[in-house]
């Protein structure tokens, strides 16, 4: 290689390598700072996107996590108020069985009345529970939310027959348990109970009713259609006319329009008057339906609990994922850095040799 002054091919070379060197070992400087073994989109754009999209995903997964959560803690609350229901009926049947005692006198059944009337109505205070804004109870009269004109949730309505032929209507609420957020793709149906027809006593026992009324009552009596409920319904006086026809039936059509005898069924505010009113047969059906109820409810919170495992499981998953794309090994990352380092540092020295190589000129034209 001839000896020259304008050319140092040596010390560019150097100089390059120089140069790359340095760019590395800002480059490991710059992931172990982070953490990140993607710090700009040039490092790696298409691992880039996947993580970016598994990073969302993993958001969403978290937030239907705590979505979760909250219908379980919705099915707890509903659940602590049907135990306060259970427990409210289970005092009106003893109190109707103490009622039914022989040494029991007219005022000592007003009495039991008294408390029954009470318990009425802490259980229509009951059914306009809510969570967070949102009903647990709901009554055939509810409508359904399908496109609710607010941020409440959606309410669907459909009929059942339960187990005596009586067609009621059942509410739901859907919670979607995928990140996705398709119906299709995932969702549980929190129940909510329908309080007038899990209260509702059908026929009520009319022949506890004042003697002045008899031709009327045995008419009512007879075609079993003075119904109740023991949460008031919210209406004074109802009484179900069924498939009895006014015109057909004069007794029981001047029974049912009479101020007179629904004040001798009702309260003021439309609860029965007398713990006498209701059978053990009806209260035996109520604390059944009540159970059904948290049976239900009990259900829905252990399928929800198994949702959230699955969602947990999932979340660990994508966070692995996430983590392998984009997540720099400190480890590997320090060895290149150390590597790195030892190159600027020899770099930079040789540069400053190749500089000097020109000088053998200068000692040949000495």
């Amino acid at each position: 290689m001839p000896i020259v002054v304008n050319s140092n091919t040596t010390a560019t070379i150097a100089s390059f390598n120089l140069s790359h060197a340095n760019d590395s070992l800002r480059k490991s400087l710059a992931r172990l700072s982070s953490g990140k073994r993607i710090v700009q989109p040039s490092d790696d754009a298409g691992g880039m996107a996947v993580a970016y999209k598994l990073n969302s995903k993993l958001k969403r997964t978290e937030a239907v996590r705590q979505n979760v959560q909250n219908g379980i803690s919705y099915l707890q609350v509903q659940d602590g108020a049907l135990s306060t229901v259970a427990n409210i009926v289970s005092r009106m049947s003893e109190l109707r069985t103490m009622a039914n005692d022989v040494t029991k006198n007219t005022q000592d059944i007003e009495n039991y009345s008294k408390e029954f009337i009470e318990l009425q109505r802490q259980l229509n205070q009951i059914r306009y529970e809510k969570f967070n804004g949102i009903s647990l109870f709901a009554d055939s009269r509810s409508p359904a939310l399908i496109n609710p004109p607010d941020l409440r949730p959606q309410l669907s309505k459909s009929s059942e027959v339960d187990d005596m032929g009586r067609n009621y209507q059942t509410f739901s609420r859907q919670l979607l348990t995928t990140a996705d957020g398709i119906h299709a793709d995932g969702h549980v149906s929190l129940n909510v109970v329908n309080m007038q027809h899990m209260l509702s006593l059908g026929v009520i026992d009319t022949r506890f009713i004042n003697s002045e009324y008899a031709a009327s009552i045995a008419t009512l009596h007879n075609n079993n259609n003075v119904t109740g409920n023991l949460d008031g319904l919210g209406e004074r006086g109802f009484i179900n006319l069924g498939n009895v026809s006014e015109k057909n039936n004069d007794d029981f059509a001047q029974a049912t329009q009479s101020n007179a005898l629904k004040d001798a069924i009702y309260t003021s505010d439309g609860f029965l008057k007398s713990i006498m009113f209701v059978s053990m047969g009806s209260f035996t059906d109520i604390i059944q339906r009540v159970a059904d109820a948290r049976s239900e409810n009990g259900a829905e919170q252990s399928r929800l609990g198994m949702v959230g495992e699955l969602l947990i499981q999932n979340q660990t998953n994508l966070e692995a994922a996430h983590g392998r794309i984009m997540d720099a090994d400190v480890a590997l990352e320090s060895s290149r850095f150390a590597r790195q380092n030892v190159l600027v540092q020899s770099s930079a020295a040789m540069v400053a040799q190749a500089n000097q190589l020109t000088n053998v000129a200068l000692q040949l034209l000495a």
